[in-house]
């Protein structure tokens, strides 16, 4: 019994592992193994599932529609299996196997990446597998361990969450665009600029921006540029392409060295919450509890959100 299950699950692996490299070849080399040794699996798990789960051309291997919904179902037993070892990695305590973690583009790179490393450095048997999106990942569908947003966490109904800090924005430009076309101190004179927008999902960000008594005005501007990078949207400021609305964090470097200048315009103190999130169906496993202990250090954490 233990022969025949253990020759279920290489026929599994190889068949995802070629589903995901496109290639019985790439397969191969994921799984150290031979190609001939892979596509034998495969062919095997056909043979005794009595379907074709792949077609296969000279160049490349296609998922057939009964292929497709085995293919999410293998995940599915992976995913136990995965589940189970994190189980049992908790009750050791030990801090080890891979973490899959997804990060925003810009603030990822530049902010999360360095905490990584720290985080890596100190645990040699913790492995990164870390993706890079401004979209909002499905942590369950995609099989993502940890994810870190930006804004709204969204829908915690199967995610546990901690915020791990706030982001602040500002509105600013290059001194040379200022010195050109004015220093605005109201929204009102925003018509008379080129404003530069950070797009999500396809639609610009607002603005927010302080009334009187403190109040917030979530402002909808007029773009002249829109830009879907926080990085890119930072140097089109940089460069004088007009006023934009910057995380502190991602315009801190150009303020302090004077290529780009804040207008007199308040914004909010805390704008934007940063948040952790992982699955609720999951105990924390030690491998992500140390990267959500580092964020928390780094970024000064406030209180535990969505349980």
């Amino acid at each position: 019994m233990s022969l025949n299950i253990h020759s279920h699950l290489q026929g599994i692996s190889a068949f995802v592992h070629a589903v995901e490299t496109g290639s019985f070849t790439a397969a191969a080399a994921r799984m150290g193994v031979s190609k001939s040794a892979t596509g034998k699996s495969v062919a095997r798990l056909e043979e005794r599932l009595g379907i074709r789960l792949l077609d296969r051309t000279t160049r490349s291997l296609n998922l057939t529609a009964e292929g497709q919904a085995y293919y999410w179902s293998c995940l599915k037993v992976l995913e136990e299996l995965n589940a189970a070892e994190t189980l049992l990695a908790s009750q050791r305590r030990v801090v080890s196997g891979t973490l899959r973690i997804n990060l925003p583009i810009s603030f990822g790179r530049l902010c999360v990446m360095p905490v990584l490393k720290e985080v890596a450095d100190g645990n040699p048997d913790l492995d990164l597998d870390i993706s890079f999106a401004d979209r909002q990942v499905d942590l369950v569908e995609e099989g993502i361990d940890l994810v870190v947003r930006l804004g709204d966490p969204g829908n915690h109904a199967s995610l546990i969450g901690r915020r791990i800090g706030t982001q602040r924005s500002i509105i600013c430009a290059a001194p040379a665009y200022l010195d050109r076309h004015g220093r605005p101190a109201s929204v009102e004179e925003f018509v008379n600029h080129d404003c530069l927008a950070f797009a999500k999902d396809g639609r610009p960000l607002p603005w927010a921006v302080c009334g009187p008594g403190g109040t917030v005005r979530r402002f909808v501007i007029q773009p002249r540029h829109t830009i879907s990078h926080g990085e890119a949207l930072r140097d089109a400021a940089v460069n004088g392409l007009g006023l934009a609305y910057l995380s502190t964090w991602l315009a801190a470097d150009d303020l302090r060295g004077g290529r780009l200048e804040a207008v007199p315009i308040f914004t909010p103190a805390e704008d934007v919450p940063i948040t952790a999130l992982w699955p609720r169906s999951r105990d924390l496993a030690p491998k992500v509890r140390v990267v959500v202990d580092a964020l928390i250090e780094a970024f000064k954490p406030t209180h535990l959100i969505g349980s």
